[in-house]
């Protein structure tokens, strides 16, 4: 299935929980955090101005991005879980 982002939404495909800790510790499922990293896989059109000018992302398809904790809503599509937020929800690029 096909999805596109309406105006100013992303959708980011979240990267997977660690699943030892850095101590060497495996983690049970319950006790794994979700990661605040993802990959963009689709962006809207953009933001749009009170004057009515479209305002491009400043990220783009496939950059891999950290955002807020509780950013977006999460949604399953064909079986994989994305998280779909606003621009504003992005705190960083990371190169």
């Amino acid at each position: 299935m096909k999805v596109r982002p309406i105006g100013d939404k992303i959708m980011v495909k979240r990267l997977e929980a660690m699943a030892v800790s850095k101590g060497g510790i495996v983690l049970p499922d319950s006790a794994k955090e979700k990661p605040q990293e993802g990959k963009i896989i689709a962006l809207g059109d953009g933001r749009v101005t009170e004057e009515g000018k479209n305002v491009p992302f400043t990220v783009k398809k496939g950059d891999r991005v950290i955002f807020t904790s509780y950013a977006g809503s999460e949604v399953k599509i064909d079986g994989e879980d994305y998280l779909i937020l606003s621009e504003d929800d992005i705190m960083a690029v990371v190169k």
